[in-house]
């Protein structure tokens, strides 16, 4: 989504909503989140770039592995992000509210293509939606720890 959401919604009020669904993801380039995540890390996961699910790190070993990566100085930092970390939530089903033990993350895939300045495609290609149990410090549906599952938006 970019970054007022106007791309795909008209209605500002209808934006925000959406956005406050969105957990943050950061690069490990944003000094202020990497103090923020060594401070209190129960508010973070440190996903490595990749795909398929495992090798996530949570809790005191977030700051740990921070701390770590700093004094060592070298590149590795770049192949983590940092992601908000989702806790459950109420869900509404047949317009009844249930507390459930389970997460959902949506995942957007666009495509880009480019020769050199030239932008050739840059456009927004599927989704991905799957939900897992907020037990779990792992997710991935290849890893076995999550399902996948479709949206329904009112």
């Amino acid at each position: 989504m970019n970054s007022n959401g106007s791309r795909f919604l008209e209605n500002k009020d209808d934006i925000a909503k959406l956005r406050k669904c969105f957990s943050g993801l950061w690069g490990l380039d944003d000094s202020q989140i990497i103090k923020d995540a060594i401070e209190k890390p129960e508010f973070f996961v440190m996903k490595p770039q990749r795909e398929g699910g495992g090798n996530n790190i949570y809790g005191d070993d977030v700051w740990k592995t921070l701390l770590r990566l700093q004094k060592e100085g070298t590149e590795e930092d770049a192949a983590y992000i940092l992601v908000q970390r989702i806790f459950p939530t109420f869900l509404m089903q047949d317009s009844i509210c249930h507390r459930d033990n389970a997460i959902s993350e949506l995942g957007i895939y666009g495509a880009y293509v480019r020769n050199k300045e030239k932008v050739i495609m840059n456009e927004q290609s599927g989704y991905l939606m799957r939900t897992e149990v907020s037990s779990s410090n792992e997710g991935g549906v290849a890893a076995g720890f999550a399902v996948l599952d479709s949206i329904y938006l009112t």
